[in-house]
C-alpha cells in the first residue's frame, strides 16, 4: 500500500521540480491578470514575478503582497518561509512594498520635523491629535530630531471623517504655521478652526492600505511596521542595526 501511495506522488513531486523557467510565464502572467479582474480593478497593472517556489507567482497589491497559482485560479495572503535557511522571504519585500508606497507621498503632504543636524533616519508616523501615546511620542519630538531622526507625519484620526480629531487635524494643516499648530492641538490646547485643502483623507486611505488600525503606527525607513509609541534613543538604535543589516544583505547580494 505504501509502495502504491509513493507511486502516485511520484508524478507530483517531479512536476514540482520543474523550473518555471519551462512554463509559458507569458500565458501564467495573463491568467493571473485575468484573475485580478474580478478582485479589483487597481490591481490589474500589478507587478507579477515568479516566487521562490515552482509554479508560483508573487504579485505586488498596492502596499502588500499575495502569491498567485499559475492558473490564476488560487490566491494566497501569508508569509513564504525558506524552512532550510529559517528565512521569511516575504517579510523584506513586503517591507520594500511598504516604504515605496509611502514615499510616493509627496513630503509637500505631510508635517516634518527635521533635525537641524545630521539627517540619519526618516520614518513616518501615522497619528491621532488626541491619542495619547501619540501625544507622548510628540512630547519628544525634540529628542528624536537630536538624535538624528525626521519625523514625517501623516494624520490618521480613529474616530474618522467628521470627527473632532479629524477637524483639529485639517486646522492644524490649515494654519499659517502647521507645526506649531499641531504641537499645540497635541498638548491639548485649542487651536482656530480652519478648512482649506488638504490631504488628510488621502493620509487615511494610505494608512487603512498599510493595515494601520492604532496609533501611532511607525513606518521605519526600511518599511518596517512599529506599532505604538517607541522612545528615541531605543528607535535610533532598532533603525541602527536596521541600517546594519540592510547593508550586509547587499553585500551577500
Amino acid at each position: 500500500m505504501h509502495r502504491h501511495i509513493a507511486t502516485l506522488l511520484l508524478p507530483i513531486a517531479l512536476f514540482a521540480s520543474i523550473p518555471v523557467a519551462v512554463a509559458d510565464q507569458d500565458q501564467d502572467i495573463a491568467n493571473i491578470r485575468e484573475s485580478l479582474k474580478t478582485l479589483s480593478s487597481a490591481t490589474q497593472s500589478s507587478p507579477i514575478t515568479p516566487s521562490p517556489i515552482p509554479g508560483i507567482y508573487e504579485v505586488v497589491m498596492g502596499p502588500s503582497l499575495a502569491y498567485f497559482s499559475a492558473d490564476g485560479h488560487y490566491m494566497l495572503i501569508g508569509d513564504l518561509v525558506d524552512t532550510k535557511n529559517y528565512k521569511n522571504l516575504s517579510a523584506p519585500r513586503r517591507n520594500e512594498v511598504r516604504i515605496k508606497a509611502v514615499n510616493a507621498v509627496s513630503e509637500d503632504d505631510m508635517f516634518l520635523f527635521t533635525p537641524e543636524k545630521q539627517l540619519k533616519h526618516t520614518i513616518t508616523v501615522f497619528t491621532d491629535i488626541d491619542c495619547g501615546y501619540c501625544r507622548k511620542l510628540h512630547k519628544e519630538i525634540k529628542s528624536y530630531n537630536d538624535n538624528g531622526i525626521k519625523v514625517r507625519y501623516m494624520m490618521f484620526p480613529r474616530a474618522g471623517k467628521g470627527s473632532s480629531s479629524y477637524e483639529k487635524a485639517v486646522s492644524a494643516w490649515c494654519a499659517k504655521d502647521r507645526n506649531a499648530a499641531l504641537t499645540q492641538a497635541k498638548n491639548g490646547e485649542d487651536i482656530e478652526r480652519k478648512d482649506c485643502a488638504n490631504p488628510i483623507l488621502r493620509h487615511m486611505a494610505l494608512g487603512e492600505l498599510l493595515g494601520v488600525t492604532g496609533t501611532p503606527t511607525i513606518v521605519t525607513d526600511t518599511g518596517e511596521i512599529l506599532p505604538g509609541y517607541v522612545s528615541a534613543i531605543p528607535l535610533v538604535k532598532l533603525l541602527d542595526g536596521n541600517a546594519q543589516e540592510e547593508k550586509n544583505q547587499e553585500k551577500i547580494k
